[in-house]
């Protein structure tokens, strides 16, 4: 069966000579003015952060702005950075990779990879957000690599896969979608059985199974700054899995093995445009026709924002095996703005008498769904100082409090980083220290002010203000199965804060110690001790461990 809509690749390639130059608009910026009269936010000990940072911060400027200077100069420029990444297969690209200096140009290069031939700036401009998009390869090797049934069968066979939790089996037959999930494990006899019946296999975290799968996703959240997941879809040929719904996610379906026809319709209602949540399952007649109609072959991608209605069917000479990356679940204004509201409410009311002055006497009798329809005279003014209130409200949001309140959650849904050799040979997990010969040998690790150190992943630890402390945020320790851990974050000691903000400000280039801005040398190497301790930063050569001191 043939598409009856052109490919993203087709319409790529016969307007690329038409494609509009990237529009420069003039910066806009909402800026929010907080009162800074009376800032309760942060409690005390982020007043004495604040003060500490006035004192230095001229100083921190310029010792950032010399250690860069001195790090361009000796290494001149990083052209690995600029330079797009050409590989033709995933194993080359991902090893390419791993050469790259900035984890952000390491997250642009394989997001460009996954959309090639559609340039990343037009898809942000033109679709995402907005409609899906088809993009034909005619290249079934393209995604070689990423996942395949052939692993599938290793990790139902080797791996503790549960249903429910790690596995889904799924049919949808004369318009009724049904789940058929024993309980307990997963094991290949049963799986293969429900295959060969007819029924479809979910994998819901292919990452905490596939090294390659988990890989991947660590490099792409940082392109989204929200979790990257993955769903595994197996079908048997002339089969469905899943009814006609929509997703709370963007999901980018990448088509690995076999055949699947796909069609897509658009929103049904103005309030199903980038929903909240998923849909509950429709029937035919409730979603009208397809404006995408295409059967993805190996090697393709489809594309499709959150609202999009869709539902794929195996044709009945091919099976299908495909993998969906998702994100921007929960990551709307309208999430930020519920968590900058109620703080800019509680705000208000300390500092600000209008918010605590008491409700006009009576006001029941005229307002309420009751009273809607009266025309009184008295609900025209409540409303009026209902929106005289709301249009104050801004001057008490602490957004950076809410954003970093944001950060926190997707710190904890994040995957921790896959090491390149480079950086296991010059982080804790690559230390020296081991037992060997019925001795312990290369205990510790010697740090000195001339070692030079930088975070190991540009978004892989924040500082967060929480309550009356700073707290810097972590990644490098979560687990590949998501949320199995508690967040990882531990307190800044206030003398340190301005040397944490000067590590993160720094990346993607090393600084030496010595140039972090504590008062007196030992702080600089205790933290720079902390901070590798927990694998958050990385040396730029192998730490060697201390002397060893012989006993008479």
């Amino acid at each position: 069966m043939e598409g009856k809509h052109m490919s993203a690749f087709s319409l790529y390639q016969s307007l690329q000579s038409e494609l509009p130059p990237p529009l420069k608009k003039p910066c806009q910026r909402v800026k929010v003015e907080v009162k800074k009269k009376k800032k309760k936010v942060n409690g005390s000990a982020a007043a004495i952060v604040n003060q500490e940072r006035a004192k230095r911060r001229k100083i921190r400027k310029k010792l950032e702005k010399a250690a860069n200077k001195q790090e361009s100069k000796k290494n001149g420029p990083d052209n690995t950075q600029k330079e797009s990444v050409t590989a033709e297969s995933l194993d080359a690209l991902l090893t390419e990779l791993t050469r790259v200096n900035n984890s952000k140009e390491r997250a642009n290069n394989l997001f460009q990879w996954l959309l090639n031939p559609v340039p990343a700036k037009y898809f942000f401009r033109e679709t995402w957000e907005k409609k899906p998009v088809y993009v034909q390869r005619k290249n079934p090797d393209y995604y070689k690599g990423l996942f395949s049934t052939a692993e599938f069968d290793r990790i139902l066979r080797k791996e503790n896969v549960q249903y429910g939790v790690n596995l889904d089996i799924t049919s949808y037959v004369n318009g009724k979608r049904e789940t058929h999930n024993p309980p307990g494990r997963a094991l290949a006899f049963t799986v293969w059985d429900f295959y060969e019946s007819g029924c479809s296999v979910r994998l819901l975290n292919p990452q905490a199974f596939s090294s390659t799968v988990w890989n991947v996703l660590s490099i792409l959240q940082e392109k989204f700054d929200s979790m990257a997941g993955a769903n595994v879809y197996l079908t048997p040929p002339g089969t469905q899995g899943f009814a006609p719904h929509y997703d709370d996610i963007e999901a980018f379906v990448i088509q690995l093995e076999g055949k699947k026809h796909w069609r897509v319709y658009n929103p049904r209602s103005e309030g199903e445009v980038l929903p909240v949540l998923s849909s509950p399952n429709f029937d035919q007649a409730e979603i009208g026709k397809p404006i995408l109609d295409v059967v993805l072959e190996a090697g393709d991608l489809l594309f499709f924002p959150r609202g999009f209605i869709h539902q794929g069917n195996c044709l009945p000479d091919a099976h299908s095996l495909h993998i969906t990356i998702s994100s921007y679940q929960k990551n709307s204004w309208g999430d930020l703005l519920q968590k900058v509201i109620p703080a800019a409410l509680e705000v208000a009311m300390e500092e600000d008498v209008e918010f605590r002055r008491g409700l006009p006497l009576n006001y029941l009798t005229y307002m309420g769904v009751q009273n809607s329809d009266k025309e009184d005279p008295r609900r025209e003014i409540f409303l009026s100082r209902v929106e005289k209130l709301i249009k104050k409200l801004p001057n008490f949001a602490p957004v950076d409090a809410a954003v970093d309140q944001k950060a926190k959650e997707f710190f904890h849904d994040c995957l921790p980083p896959v090491l390149t050799p480079d950086e296991l040979a010059t982080s804790v997990q690559g230390a020296p220290a081991r037992w060997e010969d019925g001795k312990v040998k290369n205990v510790g690790v010697h740090i000195t002010t001339q070692t030079k150190i930088k975070l190991l992943r540009g978004g892989c630890a924040r500082l967060c203000g929480d309550g009356d402390a700073v707290h810097l945020c972590y990644t490098v320790d979560n687990s590949r199965v998501y949320h199995k851990e508690e967040p990882k974050s531990f307190e800044i000691q206030a003398e340190h804060t301005d040397a944490v903000e000067f590590l993160i400000h720094s990346y993607p280039n090393f600084v030496t110690v010595g140039t972090l801005p504590c008062d007196f040398i030992q702080d600089k190497i205790a933290l720079a001790e902390l901070l590798f301790e927990k694998g958050i930063i990385h040396t730029s050569e192998p730490l060697e461990a201390p002397p060893a001191v012989e006993s008479e």
